[in-house]
C-alpha cells in the first residue's frame, strides 16, 4: 500500500530540507503544507471517533432586567380654581420594576428563559391635575348688589366717564377701588 508512495517519502526528503514538507495525511488524500524550518506544526485536534457526539455546552445564568411602569393621570374638580382653568398639582412620575430569570444557553445561545421573581423597586406617582370649577362673578367682591369688574366704574348719572356704570345706593363692603363712596360713609353711588 506504501509501495505507490515511495516517490513520494523520496522527494519529501529532499524538499524537506529546504524547508517545505509535502505530508501525506492518509492513504487516499494528500495534502498540502507549508511549515517554515525549526518551526512546530500546529497540534491537530483530538481525534473523533465516528459516530461519536460532542456533548453541548450548556450553561444557566441569572439575569435581571429593569422596565419603567408608566405613571396614571387623574383629574379632579377643583372648586377654588377658575373654571376652564387645569393646574397640575402632582407631577406624575414613572415607577421601576425588576425581574429575575433564570437563563438557559445551548453552546452560547439562548434557548430557555424562566421568569423567577417580579418586584416593583419603585412606585409610580399618580399625575394629578385640578380642573376649575369656580365661576367667576363678574361683579367686584368689595360691594354688595352687583358693580362691574373692569378698568374704572362710575356711579350712573354721575360726572364719571365710565367704561363701567352701577345704580346706586351700594353698600361698601371692602375696599371701595372704584372710589364710589365719596364722603366714606359705607354707602356708595347715594
Amino acid at each position: 500500500m506504501f509501495g505507490r508512495f515511495k516517490g513520494w517519502f523520496s522527494a519529501l526528503s529532499f524538499i524537506g530540507k529546504a524547508g517545505i514538507i509535502l505530508a501525506v495525511v492518509s492513504t487516499s488524500a494528500i495534502v498540502n503544507a507549508v511549515i517554515q524550518p525549526n518551526s512546530t506544526p500546529p497540534p491537530e485536534p483530538p481525534p473523533q471517533v465516528q459516530g461519536e457526539k460532542t456533548e453541548p455546552k450548556v450553561e444557566v445564568k441569572t439575569e435581571t432586567t429593569t422596565e419603567e411602569i408608566p405613571y396614571d393621570t387623574k383629574t379632579i374638580d377643583d372648586p377654588n380654581l377658575a373654571a376652564g382653568t387645569n393646574k397640575t398639582q402632582t407631577d406624575g412620575v414613572n415607577g421601576i420594576k425588576s425581574k429575575t430569570w433564570k437563563v438557559t444557553y445551548t453552546n452560547d445561545k439562548e434557548t430557555n428563559r424562566i421568569l423567577e421573581k417580579e418586584e416593583i423597586s419603585t412606585q409610580p406617582v399618580t399625575k394629578i391635575i385640578a380642573h376649575g370649577t369656580k365661576e367667576i362673578s363678574p361683579c367686584s367682591p368689595n360691594y354688595s348688589g352687583c358693580v362691574p369688574i373692569a378698568s374704572d366704574v362710575d356711579c350712573a348719572g354721575g360726572s364719571g366717564n365710565g367704561p363701567a356704570y352701577v345704580n346706586g345706593p351700594i353698600s361698601v363692603i371692602g375696599s371701595d377701588i372704584y372710589d364710589l363712596d365719596r364722603d366714606n360713609d359705607g354707602i356708595a353711588c347715594e
